[in-house]
Parts: structure tokens; C-alpha cells; sequence
């Protein structure tokens, strides 16, 4: 079984496949029972579909409806429609690399975990800081890019 920095490095892999395709940055990694069954990557501006995250496409790669038991490895911390995919596949933990910064104010005082509890999921474990410097580093590049570009 990898450590949870080791997949955490497969989904930074695939947040660079989001970057290099236009794309946040982000990427995800289901795993259970030590292997990894599933893999995506932001695809929301690619794609034209905002529903596309790293974290639903990544479920939705797994082919299964039920992914209880599993573990999430995600290179950001999942906004609200992401925690909602999470708590109906079932997911067991939720391990982020970068953390939502409530300095930069897009969700406001939002975390996934105040989420988990407006559903009465508050039992799904999460991890957070996993590889924190390398995740925030390549979105906080990519968002640097961005306003540039406007």
C-alpha cells in the first residue's frame, strides 16, 4: 500500500494533465483497499461543463455507484457540489493537499467538513495538508496565470 504522500503524487499528475489542457488545476484519486481504482482531473473549461471536477470526474471514472469504503485523494479542498458526489458514493475519508484559504474568499467561511455536517455525514473522515506546499503551489500558479491573463 502507498502512503498518502505517494497518492497524492498521482493525483498532482493528474492536476498537471487539468493544467495542460486549460484547466484549475486540480486533480483526484479514488483508492480502496490500497489500490487505486479510479482517476480524474479538472475538466470543467475543456469540457464546457462545469459539473466536471477533479473529485466527480474521478467518482464517475470508477465505474461503480457505491464507493463506500474508499478513500479520496484530492490536490484541493472539494467545493460543495463535490462534497455532495463524496457523501452519495459513499466515500470513508477525504485526504486534501491544499486547504481552502478563507483569505481568498470564494466560499466564504465554507469547509468540506461543515458540509459533511449539513448532511449528517460528519462521521467521513478527513485528512487535510497532505503535500499542502506542492498542491497550493501549482494552483496559486495557475491563479497568478489567470490574472494576468484579465
Amino acid at each position: 500500500m502507498l502512503s498518502h504522500e505517494e497518492y497524492m503524487n498521482i493525483a498532482l499528475g493528474e492536476a498537471a494533465l487539468a493544467l495542460k489542457q486549460g484547466n484549475s488545476p486540480v486533480g483526484a484519486v479514488v483508492v480502496k483497499d490500497g489500490t487505486v481504482i479510479a482517476k480524474g482531473h479538472n475538466l470543467a473549461i475543456s469540457e464546457m461543463d462545469i459539473t466536471a471536477h477533479a473529485e466527480t470526474v474521478a467518482i464517475k471514472n470508477s465505474g461503480k455507484l457505491s464507493l463506500e469504503g474508499c478513500t479520496i485523494y484530492t490536490t484541493y479542498e472539494p467545493c460543495l457540489m463535490c462534497a455532495g458526489a463524496i457523501v452519495f458514493a459513499g466515500i470513508s475519508v477525504v485526504v486534501m493537499g491544499g486547504n481552502y484559504n478563507p483569505n481568498w474568499g470564494q466560499y466564504g467561511d465554507y469547509t468540506v467538513n461543515k458540509a459533511f455536517q449539513l448532511v449528517d455525514r460528519p462521521g467521513i473522515q478527513v485528512l487535510r495538508g497532505v503535500l499542502v506546499e506542492e498542491c497550493e503551489a501549482i494552483t496559486w500558479a495557475w491563479r497568478a496565470e489567470q490574472s494576468r491573463k484579465h
